[in-house]
């Protein structure tokens, strides 16, 4: 008889229906024995219906319209059964036991409220993209990434308190997700894992970095390595995060910060490499938190 939680899979497609059926590929070899699968089509373009022909098993729920990263997993969170919630971008791929540890983690310890596994790259498996995050600046909106880019190796073996979950691969109990609210729906993309993050630890909840669990990422399928797309949401998203989670002295320096060294330079950068639609797209993020200067939460 299966005594294991159930887990809800969400993962999120935009007009990548490819990508995101070679992650339901690699999803049909979990060993884990309890799971939903819910595919939540963002507004394709495409449609959506030959990934549940193709893939009868996942349940896929169409937004009708796009709602970005956390508005999107937020809809398979609404319609999910799980005890347990695992977020998937949809361009990664899982190892066969990847959901095991990170379900006896959480089971044997009710004060954690998030947990990642060990992500590395697609293309370059024995390279690192996270192996757990360092603190943010305060100032520069800035963290690193323990491992990040490096050949993995014991060093990122160990089970470990860390400060932010990644977005590409992030499991939550739904429990919790109930007491400290849903993922912020004003970023769109970049940061709302990040800001996630914050609303868990303000609420007493730890946050963990699993490397017993292994996922794969295709990195910026959707957007792009320097898309203007990127450039623009990111940006804005990072004076997003400085607003909701600093005040006082730390949100004066952050914004002074931004304003007068950030804002100058890149633009000087992105001027110099004659890449206009990324200068203006990074002067449109900034624009955009002059123009909104109340936030919706």
């Amino acid at each position: 008889m299966n005594n294991r939680p159930l887990v809800s899979i969400i993962t999120v497609n935009y007009n990548q229906s490819v990508v995101t059926g070679e992650l339901l590929k690699s999803l049909r070899s979990i060993t884990y024995p309890n799971y939903e699968i819910i595919v939540v089509d963002n507004g394709s373009v495409e449609s959506p219906d030959h990934l549940k022909e193709s893939f009868p098993e996942i349940y896929l729920d169409k937004t009708g319209e796009n709602l970005g990263f956390a508005g999107g997993n937020n809809c398979g969170v609404r319609v999910s059964k799980g005890k347990y919630l695992m977020f998937l971008n949809n361009d990664t791929e899982v190892s066969p036991g990847f959901l095991e540890p990170l379900v006896k983690l959480m089971e044997a310890d009710s004060t954690i409220g998030m947990v990642s596994p060990k992500i590395k790259y697609f293309r370059n498996p024995d390279i690192v993209q996270y192996a757990g995050f360092t603190k943010m600046n305060p100032y520069t909106i800035r963290n690193s990434g323990v491992g990040y880019l490096q050949p993995d190796g014991p060093e990122y073996d160990t089970i470990s308190q860390t400060e932010y979950i990644h977005g590409a691969a992030m499991m939550v109990p739904r429990a919790v997700v109930d007491r400290v609210g849903q993922m912020p729906e004003i970023y769109f993309l970049y940061y709302e894992e990040y800001d996630w993050s914050e609303m868990f630890k303000r609420a007493g909840y730890k946050i963990y970095y699993h490397p017993g669990s292994v996922v794969l990422h295709k990195e910026s399928v959707t957007t792009g390595v320097e898309s203007p797309l990127k450039t623009y949401y990111i940006n804005r998203s990072r004076l997003i995060f400085s607003r909701r989670n600093y005040s006082g002295y730390q949100l004066i320096i952050s914004l002074l910060f931004q304003t007068l060294i950030s804002l100058p330079k890149n633009s000087l950068v992105f001027l110099l490499k004659g890449e206009f639609k990324n200068m203006s797209a990074y002067l449109r993020a900034y624009l955009w938190n002059i123009t909104h200067l109340k936030l919706r939460q």
